[in-house]
């Protein structure tokens, strides 16, 4: 059964409101995780609770129990002035940065003269999310993984 500890691995797929495909587990390759231990999204993790193998599901996640709603404020303009000077700066390029205490990873969106575009939401922010999951295996996790925080072996580590 799916229960806090327990390694629980996901065939899943993952489609936003409009259907199309943003994700999915590779068929030979079931995702693995520890359950209760806030390594995917908090709607989901709440929906698989006390699942068995075999036991399929269709969870609708909001934006709030997924990745967040969408935050204007965290897309901004920085001088480029406010980067190393060594690092070549290109779109798509993270960064983690400190805001008000939270540590949060920023993307670099684009780049026009010395004004370079990064955004700190992540890219689901926002969006209801749609997964298709089974649950394919479900075993104790070992002590290292316990006290390591993640799993080892396939789809984990």
């Amino acid at each position: 059964m799916v229960k806090k500890d327990a390694v629980v691995s996901l065939s899943y797929t993952l489609t936003n409101a409009d259907g199309q495909e943003l994700d999915k587990s590779a068929p030979d390759k079931p995702f693995a995780y520890l359950h209760g231990n806030k390594q995917i999204v908090p709607g989901l993790e709440n929906a698989l609770e006390g699942m068995a193998i075999g036991d399929k599901k269709e969870v609708t996640v909001s934006p709030a129990e997924g990745y967040g709603e969408f935050i204007p404020g965290l897309k901004m303009d920085i001088e480029r002035s406010n980067f190393p000077k060594d690092i070549e700066i290109q779109a798509g390029m993270q960064f983690s940065a400190d805001v008000n205490g939270d540590n949060r990873i920023f993307t670099v969106t684009s780049l026009e003269g010395d004004k370079v575009q990064v955004d700190g939401n992540h890219p689901l922010a926002g969006q209801t999310l749609h997964f298709d999951v089974e649950v394919v295996e479900i075993r104790e996790a070992t002590k290292e993984e316990l006290e390591q925080g993640h799993v080892h072996g396939p789809g984990g580590h």
